[in-house]
């Protein structure tokens, strides 16, 4: 059983920037994978950043593409969200997940651990 926890979630001002980290129990080979996800009040789950951790490449949906960032630290376990240049509609809760996707890298099917969350707040 791989346990991921995230932290760094908070609140901000339009603009401004956070920090999220997701630390994992056990890290690559047979998760090869790690993203982060995130669901709105009233909305559904979305693929937003993933990373290949073998390769540390990465792949973002279109809506935080050139503001969020996704990076890896092997020495530390730990998969990283900079978020940057943030927006009232990027309020949710933030997930991390670790797996093999299906698909593509940000679509969830195929990631089978999931963290428990952290809130991101954004005001205008």
């Amino acid at each position: 059983q791989v346990r991921l926890v995230e932290s760094g979630g908070g609140s901000v001002q339009a603009g401004e920037s956070l920090r999220l980290s997701c630390t994992a129990s056990e890290y690559g080979f047979r998760n090869p994978f790690m993203a982060w996800f995130r669901q709105a009040p009233g909305k559904e789950r979305e693929g937003i950043a993933a990373i290949y951790l073998e390769l540390a490449r990465a792949d973002y949906d279109a809506s935080v593409k050139g503001r969020f960032t996704i990076s890896r630290d092997d020495a530390k376990t730990t998969v990283y969200l900079q978020m940057e240049s943030l927006r009232p509609e990027d309020t949710a809760i933030y997930y991390c997940a670790a797996g093999r996707p299906y698909r593509t890298p940000i679509e969830a099917p195929g990631y089978d651990y999931w963290g428990q969350g952290t809130q991101v707040t954004v005001s205008s």
